[in-house]
């Protein structure tokens, strides 16, 4: 009895080779899309990371403002204090639903000898869900 080659597990055709380098691609292009997107984020990361280490009311405010330089034009952010900078903190991040009053609180961080309560979950949600196309 003459038994047939064994069937080889390598594609045949040429077709196979070009789907397999298109699949390539689009998973190198993905990974390449996911790392820059990874890198924009950066700046939120450390960001939470010096809000946990933060103590004084002070220093939230500090990493607020410096978040805020990281994602927007200096001269768009820079000079907003008070109530300019509580409604921008609203304007900015919809998605944050930061009410007036806690808006208001957080914008007077820098001034506040106690940390006032909810400010650094308020700061924490505004840095995790602020919208740079706003």
């Amino acid at each position: 009895m003459i038994l047939p080659p064994p069937i080889s597990l390598w594609p045949a055709t040429p077709a196979w080779y070009v789907l397999g380098a298109l699949i390539l691609l689009v998973l190198l292009g993905l990974a390449w899309l996911g790392w820059r997107a990874w890198r924009r984020r950066s700046y939120r990361r450390e960001a939470l990371r010096e809000l946990e280490a933060a103590q004084a009311p002070a220093e939230i405010a500090i990493v607020l403002k410096r978040t805020a330089l990281a994602a927007w034009p200096r001269a768009s952010v820079a000079s907003l204090t008070g109530a300019e900078w509580a409604s921008w903190l609203r304007a900015s991040a919809p998605r944050a639903r930061l009410t007036e009053a806690m808006a208001q609180r957080i914008a007077e961080l820098a001034y506040l000898p106690v940390m006032p309560p909810g400010a650094k979950d308020a700061a924490r949600n505004w840095i995790r869900r602020h919208d740079l196309r706003a």
